[in-house]
């Protein structure tokens, strides 16, 4: 007998590659996705109890395709699309299929599930809610708690994105060339966005979404399974890995914030920090260096350090430096700054945020007034550093942050 939480894991890793091989026999992605998710709520009734069958998938992908069928024929009014799946769905599959029969359906479709839910035509907002809906297999009320938005309204986002991919004619044909560049790197991009959304919650009552953040690991290794060649995508691993480490010391007993350089770094995760220094040194040699690995690296020299003092500020700035360069971006530049400040002193790192200052996205961002609050800490302006943590914790929508912002004013008041 297979117990309940072995059955969810199973689904959860079979929805996306059921889903692909029904959108891809019948193009129609919402009536697709509803007949899976019946099936799904077959599986999880059956399974318990009767044993999971022998070939799995297989068993989901026929009972979906039978209660699209269902759904299709209901539609009397329909009559050309019930024509049309007749003639797309041999008698033989309907009528004798084994249930449990793996004929045909050894095909993963799910980095095409992927990249269609990742299409340029939707929006950001749209590409992850549909990523975690389709692939992630995680509900509509899931995805809104963990987003912080109404039932109500990711329902209506989704079903946006579904809109558009009917309407466009989207099909999980996979892109081609330099398409399949730009459609790889959206991919990566959203489960990154997922995974720090997941890390550090950019509102509410709590600091991390650890279901957003383990569902962007899991789905990061899926991806690094489909394409494992592919550098960038082993580094978006790997920063997971190693960022997702230092989770349980992040926060204290009653759930407040914990600067990286006053954690527990016995509480660290030692089984994901080994993975993700195995994957980004065995990544780093392959060939262009992008950015996810280099943030992978510094985020690797980070968790080797024993303490926060063994720290290698130099070759972290270094890796900043080389990051920076592979593009402008203020968070980049930010966290060089921090770097700068360790390793030439606190004047220095002052000095490159007043450039940052006159950047419209950052210059009344949390994270710049808190990190110019802990230089001037540094550089022992008790009263200036005071001034900007409160500043700070006006701006941050995060109660934990504002919490730990004004702790850290208080103490220095």
């Amino acid at each position: 007998m297979t117990g309940p939480h072995e059955v969810e894991d199973l689904l959860r890793a079979y929805a996306p590659q059921v889903l692909g091989a029904l959108v891809r026999r019948y193009g129609d992605f919402d009536l697709c996705e509803d007949a899976v998710q019946e099936a799904l709520i077959a599986a999880a009734q059956q399974w318990p109890g009767q044993g999971v069958p022998d070939h799995a998938r297989a068993w989901l992908v026929t009972v979906a395709q039978r209660r699209y069928v269902d759904h299709v024929r209901s539609e009397a009014a329909r009559r050309r699309r019930e024509d049309a799946v007749a003639l797309a769905t041999p008698d033989s599959e309907l009528l004798a299929h084994a249930a449990d029969d793996e004929s045909g359906t050894d095909r993963d479709d799910s980095l095409s599930l992927l990249f269609l839910c990742c299409h340029p035509d939707l929006s950001p907002p749209s590409r992850i809610a549909l990523t975690l809906r389709a692939v992630g297999g995680l509900t509509t009320a899931q995805i809104a708690a963990a987003f912080l938005v109404p039932e109500p309204t990711m329902a209506q986002r989704i079903s946006r994105a579904k809109q558009v991919i009917k309407a466009g004619g989207l099909s999980l044909a996979q892109p081609e060339g330099e398409d399949r560049t730009a459609r790889l790197a959206e991919v990566r991009h959203v489960l990154y966005l997922v995974f720090n959304e997941g890390y550090t919650a950019s509102a509410g009552d709590a600091l991390t979404a650890p279901e957003l953040s383990t569902e962007a690991i899991r789905l990061a290794r899926m991806l690094h399974r489909l394409v494992p060649d592919d550098t960038e995508t082993a580094g978006l691993l790997a920063l997971m890995l190693l960022t997702d480490a230092r989770r349980p010391a992040r926060t204290g007993p009653r759930g407040e914030l914990v600067p990286l350089a006053e954690q527990d770094r016995g509480s660290w995760n030692g089984g994901l920090i080994a993975e993700g220094v195995e994957l980004i040194s065995r990544t780093l040699p392959q060939g262009r260096v992008g950015p996810y690995q280099i943030q992978a690296a510094i985020a690797a020299v980070h968790d080797e350090a024993g303490s926060a003092e063994a720290t290698d500020w130099p070759q972290i700035l270094a890796l900043y430096e080389l990051l920076e360069s592979t593009g402008p971006n203020p968070m980049v530049t930010l966290n060089r700054a921090v770097a700068v400040a360790m390793v030439h002193g606190p004047r220095a790192g002052l000095e490159l945020l007043d450039g940052l200052a006159a950047d419209r996205l950052l210059a009344r961002s949390h994270r710049l007034l808190a990190t110019r609050a802990h230089l001037l800490e540094l550089l022992g302006d008790r009263e200036g550093a005071a001034s900007a943590y409160r500043e700070a914790a006006r701006h941050t929508t995060s109660a934990p942050e504002r919490r730990h912002l004004t702790e850290r004013a208080r103490r220095l008041g």
